[in-house]
């Protein structure tokens, strides 16, 4: 089965390094056990990453017991699409990979939305 992006092409991956998405295979793919649905593929900003850990979720921190090296500018993540309309909403989104954004981030944000960070 192929896995759509917003674009309507195959889901294209979002990052290896940092290895991101919700099943961590580089991909913004998504099932039923993902509540937070993971599918914007964005470029992380300082902004952004402060803004992330000003409501809670601290993207920046190392933390080893997970595996997960804390994420800084400039790289890559599959994001919770209603984090990503929030900082939207707060002018604070960062750029989006619309080739690497799953289809399903469109029932929760327009692709004008997400295109206007890009």
């Amino acid at each position: 089965m192929t896995v759509l992006n917003v674009l309507g092409g195959e889901l294209v991956p979002c990052s290896y390094d940092p290895l991101t998405g919700f099943f961590r295979d580089g991909c913004c793919n998504t099932d039923a056990e993902d509540q937070g649905r993971h599918l914007v593929c964005a470029r992380m900003t300082d902004d952004f990453l402060a803004y992330s850990r000003s409501r809670g979720n601290d993207l920046s921190t190392p933390r080893p017991e997970y595996r997960f090296a804390g994420l800084k500018a400039n790289d890559r993540w599959c994001l919770c699409v209603l984090r990503w309309k929030e900082a939207f909403q707060a002018g604070l989104a960062p750029p989006v990979i619309l080739a690497s954004t799953h289809a399903k981030a469109l029932d929760h944000v327009t692709l004008e939305q997400l295109a206007s960070a890009v």
